[in-house]
Formats: structure tokens, C-alpha cells, sequence
């Protein structure tokens, strides 16, 4: 059982001034001292929750900041620049270990408000993601469609006006699927925002997701063992979606498909229900670093080892372990952070990568295009660090000067207000695609072909 410091100061209790103490039943002395040795192993461990031996406490989930999780996103974010900079065949699974974080980070939010208040308020988590993504989306987009209109080739700016609505609608992933823009081409056109498939992916996971934890939350008792079965169900229908609709010789419609990539974020809404609470009780210290490290070591060589076209058994069922290993080694972080592989995540520069993530994602892919090799007259590596260099910094600029001051600070962005500045945000966005002149369609003379 946990309890705040304010619960003991009401133990013990003087009637009146100059009148003898008044102690509580002997039952109630009990558990108050039970609650006080609680209360000092939480301060000298630094836990948020100590398992009490009475079956019907209701377990807490209060965590403390984990740092382990910002250096796990930095790696993904490192393992995404590198394969877009073609250094790393595999990094593009840092994708899938962003989903896993996302899905384990959303669902422990929200199981823990059901398990506290019988309920989960649809609007306040709604407002929070509001808050959390779009203004650094709304701002990227509208520099980048500017700067593609003002510079690039007519073939981009197409993509670029015709994209944003899509992506404002969080479904750009469905829109690329619909034109055939199969994701693995290499040799197709750019697209500026075609990266935003996956933020279209967690977004529509973000509207689904927390309606079913809602409804599963009206049998308020047990709510994350409901919430873990669910999880599991769907990971598997998820999974045979994969297996049946996979075309080896275009593996986009599954790779980027919702329905086909669920299952990596409820892995990791599993690991939130059960795994993370559980990690203590079936690891034994002695086995978890070494198991720790050995998920992070295949995770690793699977970004050595794999292709994204070229690996047959990625589809099939490779990337649900690699999202499998990855929910695993999640737990472990939360569960047990003084393990070797949490304390190396936990570096300084690798937790502070983590922190711009986001940003960086955004960001990475236009600065990639618009900074090619054609317009810089770099290659190879020299290429890369200007690449992670111009992203980094313009990553740094959004979270401090538009990020965190909206999340944390701007009254404005809550309530009606906040809502009116989202209409007028997305209205001046749709104004600019439809503003900026589209160039004529690129005329193609047949009788030269023949």
C-alpha cells in the first residue's frame, strides 16, 4: 500500500490543547506503521510502488521518470537518420521501437486513470496529444511547404501541396497506399512529408485506443488484466493481417498499413497491463541484466542484418519479434533501471537525443530532401553530418521555442481557447496549400516514346 506523508500525519491526533493523546484502535496503529516502513523504502530504493501483501490493495502506478525510455528513443531516432542516410539497412526498424514506446507510454497513462477514477476522460487525453505534437507539426509543415513552393522542383512542390491535407487529417499513410507510393522505391519522386506515414499510424492508435480502454474501464476492477487480454487478441488478428495481405514483391501496403502495424503498439500496451509490474516477481536480479543486454544486442544486429525488401522473413513474423524484444526490454528498463542496459540508455547525450525525438522525426526527412547531394555537393558521410546537424539544431529550436512553452506553459492552448487556436491553426494551414500556386502537370510527349 502506498500513502502520502500527509496519511500519517492524521495517525495520531490531540483532542485539545493540554488534553492526553488520543490513539487510534491497535489495528489502525498497525497499519499506519506498516504504511511508515512503506513509506522509507520508497525514499531509500527511489520506488513509486512498494507490492503490499494484502490482495486487495489496489496496486498504484505512479512511476518516476525513467531515462532509460528518452535514451531507448534516441536510439530509434539514430537507427531512422541512419537509414535514411543510407548507413544503416535496418535502422528503419527504429520505427517499430517507436510504436512499442508510444504504445506502452499512452496505455500505462490511461490504465492508470481507470484504475484510479473508474473512468478515462476522452477530452483531457485528446487536448494533452493536441498540445504534445501539433504545434511542431503545424510549424514544420508551413516552413517546409514554403520553402519546397519557393526552391524545388515542380514535381515536388506537387507532392508537397497535395500531401499536407493528408497529413493535417492523420491519415497521410492510407492517402500514400491509395497513390501507390510504394515505400520502398527508391527511385520515385521525393516526398517532403512521406515519413509522416508513421505519425499517421500512432495518431489514429491514439483515437482508437483510449475508447476501448474506456469502455473496458466501466468494470473498474482489474481493469489492465481486461485492457492486457484485448491487447493480445488484437495483436494477434494484427499479425495475421501481416500474413495475409504480404506482397513480396512490395511490402508497402503492410508495412505501412494501421491494421497491419497494430501490433507493435499493443505489444507494448501489453508490457504497460502486466509486464512492467510483473518484471520483478519472474526476473530474478541476478538474470536481468544479462537478459537485458542480450535484447539489446539482437535488437541491434537485427538493424545490422536486416533489408527492408530483401529479408523474407521480416513480414511473416520478424518485425513482431523484433517489437516482441523490444516490449521485453521496455519492462525491463521500468522495472529494474539498475541494470547494465538501462544505466548505458540512460546516457546524457543519448537521454537528451531522446528528448528532441520528435521534433527530429519531423524534421530529418525535409532537411534530407532539401539539403540532397545535388544541392549540397556532398556524399557519404560528410553528407550525414550536415544532414543530422541542420536537423538537430532545427529539432532543438522547435521543442524550446514552440514545444515546451505550449505544453507547459501557454494557458491559451487548453479549454475554448485552445480549441479556437486549433481551428485557426488548421484553417491558415489549408489556406496555404490552397494559397500557393500548384505548377502545371509535367507534359509528356508520347511520339518521342515510339
Amino acid at each position: 500500500m502506498v500513502v502520502d506523508d500527509a496519511d500519517l500525519r492524521g495517525g495520531l491526533r490531540l483532542s485539545q490543547a493540554g488534553a492526553p493523546p488520543r490513539y487510534p484502535p491497535a489495528a489502525t496503529r498497525l497499519r499506519h506503521r506498516s504504511d511508515a516502513i512503506t513509506i522509507h523504502a520508497r525514499h531509500r530504493w527511489g520506488m513509486t510502488h512498494v507490492h503490499s501483501a494484502e490482495p486487495a490493495a489496489r496496486p498504484q502506478r505512479d512511476r518516476p521518470y525513467v531515462p532509460s525510455l528518452d535514451g531507448l528513443r534516441g536510439v530509434a531516432i539514430l537507427g531512422v537518420l541512419l537509414f535514411h542516410t543510407g548507413h544503416l539497412s535496418g535502422g528503419f526498424l527504429g520505427v517499430d521501437l517507436f510504436f512499442v514506446l508510444s504504445g506502452y507510454l499512452i496505455t500505462d497513462l490511461l490504465v492508470r486513470e481507470a484504475e484510479r477514477s473508474g473512468r478515462v476522460s476522452l477530452t483531457r487525453f485528446w487536448g494533452r496529444r493536441l498540445r504534445r505534437l501539433l504545434p511542431a507539426l503545424a510549424v514544420m509543415l508551413g516552413c517546409v511547404t514554403v520553402l519546397v513552393w519557393a526552391f524545388e522542383a515542380p514535381s515536388l512542390v506537387q507532392t508537397t501541396l497535395s500531401d499536407g491535407p493528408w497529413v493535417l487529417l492523420n491519415v497521410l499513410n492510407w492517402h500514400l497506399l491509395a497513390e501507390s507510393a510504394g515505400y520502398w522505391d527508391r527511385f520515385g519522386s521525393d516526398r517532403v512529408f512521406e515519413h509522416l506515414w508513421s505519425i499517421a499510424v500512432e495518431e489514429q492508435f491514439y483515437l482508437v485506443w483510449p475508447v476501448v480502454v474506456l469502455v473496458l474501464a466501466r468494470w473498474r476492477h482489474r481493469v489492465s488484466h481486461r485492457v492486457a487480454v484485448v491487447a493480445v487478441l488484437a495483436s494477434v488478428g494484427s499479425l495475421l493481417l501481416m500474413m495475409l495481405l504480404h506482397n513480396p514483391a512490395d511490402p508497402s501496403r503492410v508495412y505501412t498499413g494501421t491494421d497491419t502495424r497494430a501490433f507493435a503498439l499493443l505489444l507494448g500496451a501489453l508490457v504497460a497491463c502486466y509486464g512492467a509490474r510483473a518484471g520483478k516477481a519472474t526476473v530474478g536480479g541476478r538474470w536481468a541484466s544479462p537478459l537485458s543486454a542480450l535484447l539489446a544486442v539482437g535488437l541491434g544486429a537485427s538493424w545490422f542484418l536486416v533489408d527492408g525488401v530483401g529479408t523474407e522473413w521480416l513480414f511473416p513474423g520478424g518485425l513482431l519479434l523484433h517489437s516482441l524484444a523490444a516490449a521485453l526490454l521496455i519492462g525491463l528498463c521500468v522495472q529494474l533501471p539498475q541494470t547494465w542496459t538501462a544505466r548505458a540508455l540512460a546516457w546524457g547525450p543519448l537521454r537528451w537525443l531522446g528528448t528532441i525525438s520528435y521534433s527530429l522525426y519531423l524534421w530529418h526527412w525535409p532537411v534530407i530532401v532539401l539539403l540532397s547531394p545535388t544541392q549540397t555537393g556532398l556524399d557519404g558521410w560528410p553528407h550525414t553530418v550536415v544532414v543530422c546537424v541542420v536537423s538537430v539544431g532545427l529539432a532543438a529550436l522547435s521543442k524550446y521555442l514552440v514545444e515546451d512553452p505550449i505544453r507547459f506553459h501557454a494557458r491559451w492552448a487548453r479549454g475554448r481557447s485552445g480549441l479556437l487556436v486549433l481551428a485557426a491553426l488548421v484553417v491558415s494551414l489549408l489556406l496555404l496549400w490552397l494559397a500557393l500556386p500548384a505548377p502545371p502537370p509535367i507534359a509528356i510527349d508520347l511520339t518521342e516514346l515510339s
